[in-house]
């Protein structure tokens, strides 16, 4: 029956108004929903309007007999119009029922409003018609489940739900029961229907998870999360980016998830866990083996191979795919890790390969960096050997660190070294093994490793990790961004005291360190780049503008505080220098008053400057030098806390660690520096933003 009607327009879409007495009645709109379900609860949300036009307009071509695929979602879901079904692209996830929807009624648990199957909401639009036409109401209708609707008029109408009878024999539809509303139109129920995502794509980002199928506090898969983080960015460019999308410069910034934890507990591991795991504690014992325990397998040789070869195909998969339904895409690619994720991530691009060229780009970079300041790097050399006397003779040979390295005895012999000096230098050259750019104060250690990299740098980074083929990517990533990241933590445990300011990653330029104050998982890069100097991280700034109020209040009442001891301590000291001094004659009152006042002024500039100093400290900040691993920009970016989260660190630690996915501070970041390569800015600076 219903394949006999696709090709002819549906009365509900194209029919037009019966040329009855009044002609009073329109088509009533429709709109296309998909049946969404969570935890067998079903729950039916609206496509946006962008989308439901398009699947109307294919519907209405009489496209339903082909099996048309109509993609919605920004091209993350197809709808196969033949069978209703809306299906993933990218990820692997239940085929949702899709309708097309004209009537609803409200259901019983939520009060929702629910769709009514396509034919029989032609059966009631059809009633509706003639009623309407012919001005007679109190039509009754059978739904398909025995169930009585009754169009009183217009703007009441009612479904029956039947009472359950012990006795099946006389179960006829009856208008017992609680009375549901009945809605005609998309319009006339209480739905927010999203506009719909723009259709240019400017960038592209890959987000791997951390440990345990669950991402956030409300145990929410990879996808849920990302689905979030992506709604969040689409809000922030109407914020923030408003003239741009008014020039047609911006469109949006596509994000992807990537799962790994599926494969790696599909190998049999999980049965051979079950195999020994204590039989006491059985929920506990289950979610340490389910979440935790991915970090023991990252650090195992033979699971470490399965994550990154999964985590990598994976990407090189969907970047793939990406193309293949976007070719007109020209963008860049970006990748974001989470917690052991952004671990992952760091460890393959440590061991990506670059190209030729680039290799020889980097390679006049640190010749040119060495001609430039070599030379102070062997003064530095020879001052961390206490041979400081000998700097004029190695500037006066222009030896710069390169041609150090290279000396032999009989070079520093010939220029005049004496035998002492001459052992301790070659003892420092052998000891850091022919490292050609290698940091002054890296242990000796670091060169233990076996590898042949490109660099030392290279090898430094890459010491400790666990032993594995790491696979290549299809493309070189743009930025990486790291949110509530242990990498800090990782390289340390595994020996790594110190990063060369002089590395980069091979493939990737830009490295953003994103962390809550109170995740308890994350740690900073920067200190072990420059671990002489304490600087704080960069405060990344409030998405509205400014700090947050509780911060404010606190910065302003110990700046009050300061000022007040201040102004206490210069009382007390005019008072005891009063108190103490001789008496003088009343001619001399004056300038005694005078001098007591140049006194006090004079006492109180030091603590002024004092005061100054850390607003001093603030505004140079980003001026500190962090090497070349985020382009000589800084790496360490903390949020700020909330400020119900101030009142007990402990309480907010785990939510710390989960927060970043509807963070739009983190969110706004990560938008702000793939723009910034774009030569796009923000319509208006954020205070403290670099």
């Amino acid at each position: 029956m219903s394949a006999q009607e696709p090709p002819r327009p549906p009365p509900a879409a194209a029919e037009p108004p019966e040329p009855e007495p009044g002609g009073r009645y329109e088509a009533v709109v429709p709109h296309w929903f998909y049946c969404k379900v969570t935890d067998t609860r079903e729950r039916w949300v609206p496509f946006s309007a962008q989308d439901s036009e398009r699947l109307e307009e294919a519907h209405g071509a009489g496209k339903d007999q082909d099996d048309v695929v109509v993609p919605t979602s920004g091209g993350r879901y197809d709808v196969h119009l033949r069978t209703r079904q809306r299906v993933a692209v990218y990820w692997e996830e239940e085929v949702s029922e899709v309708r097309r929807c004209t009537w609803f009624y409200k259901g019983d648990k939520d009060n929702k409003f629910i769709p009514y199957s396509e034919s029989f909401s032609e059966e009631l639009e059809e009633a509706y018609m003639i009623a309407v036409t012919l001005d007679e109401w109190k039509k009754k209708l059978e739904s398909p489940n025995r169930e009585v609707i009754i169009l009183h008029n217009p703007k009441l109408m009612v479904h029956y739900h039947p009472v359950a009878s012990s006795d099946d024999w006389v179960s006829t539809p009856t208008e017992q029961g609680r009375p549901r509303t009945v809605k005609r139109g998309v319009e006339n129920i209480a739905v927010e229907i999203p506009s719909g995502e723009p259709l240019q794509i400017d960038h592209l980002v890959f987000v791997v998870h951390g440990i345990g199928p669950a991402c956030d506090i409300r145990f929410r898969s990879i996808v849920q999360c990302v689905n979030d983080f992506r709604n969040v960015s689409l809000s922030m460019l109407q914020a923030h980016f408003r003239k741009a999308q008014e020039q047609q410069q911006v469109g949006r910034v596509e994000f992807l998830p990537v799962n790994w934890h599926s494969s790696l507990h599909s190998t049999g591991v999980d049965v051979d866990l079950e195999r020994i795991t204590l039989p006491s504690i059985n929920r506990l014992r289950h979610f340490i083996n389910d979440t935790i325990l991915d970090v023991f397998f990252y650090n195992s040789s033979t699971y470490c191979q399965t994550i990154v070869d999964t985590v990598a195909s994976e990407m090189n998969r969907l970047h793939q795919l990406f193309l293949q339904r976007n070719p007109q895409f020209k963008g860049g690619v970006s990748i974001a890790g989470h917690s052991l994720g952004s671990l992952i991530l760091f460890d393959l691009l440590t061991n990506q390969k670059a190209d030729p060229e680039e290799d020889e780009h980097r390679a006049q970079g640190s010749r040119t960096t060495s001609s430039t300041g070599g030379i102070e790097e062997v003064k530095e050399i020879l001052k961390k050997l206490e041979l400081s006397e000998y700097c004029d003779v190695f500037e006066k040979e222009k030896m710069d660190r390169q041609a150090l390295f290279l000396c032999t005895e009989t070079n520093l012999k010939e220029m005049g070294i004496p035998l002492g000096p001459r052992m301790k230098i070659l003892h420092y050259i052998s000891s850091t093994t022919e490292m050609k750019v290698s940091d002054p104060e890296s242990p000796s250690q670091h060169g233990h490793s076996t590898e042949e990299g490109r660099n030392c740098q290279y090898r430094d980074v890459g010491l400790g990790q666990v032993s594995a083929n790491y696979p290549q990517l299809n493309y070189k990533p743009t930025i990486f961004f790291a949110f509530g990241s242990p990498i800090g933590m990782f390289l340390t445990v595994r020996g790594v005291k110190r990063i060369d300011p002089n590395y980069s990653l091979p493939t990737c330029k830009g490295f953003f360190n994103i962390f809550h104050p109170f995740d308890p998982v994350a740690y900073r890069i920067e200190p072990m780049i420059v671990p002489d100097l304490e600087f704080e991280p960069m405060l990344l700034p409030h998405h509205k503008g400014r700090k947050r109020m509780h911060l404010e209040l606190k910065e302003g009442l110990t700046r009050m505080s300061v000022d007040l001891k201040n102004n206490l301590l210069g009382s007390l000291r005019v008072a005891w220098q009063s108190f103490t001094r001789a008496p003088v004659p009343a001619l001399e009152a004056g300038s005694t008053e005078a001098e007591a006042e140049a006194e006090a002024s004079t006492e109180k500039q030091p603590d002024t400057k004092a005061e100054e100093a850390p607003a001093a400290v603030k505004e140079e900040t980003p001026l500190i030098n962090v090497g070349r691993l985020n382009g000589g920009n800084r790496i360490d970016y903390v949020l700020q806390e909330k400020p119900i989260e101030s009142f007990n660190e402990y309480l907010f630690a785990l939510q710390g660690h989960l927060c970043y996915w509807e963070s739009e501070d983190t969110v706004l970041l990560v938008l702000k520096e793939i723009y910034q390569t774009q030569g796009i800015t923000l319509d208006q600076p954020l205070p403290g933003s670099q």
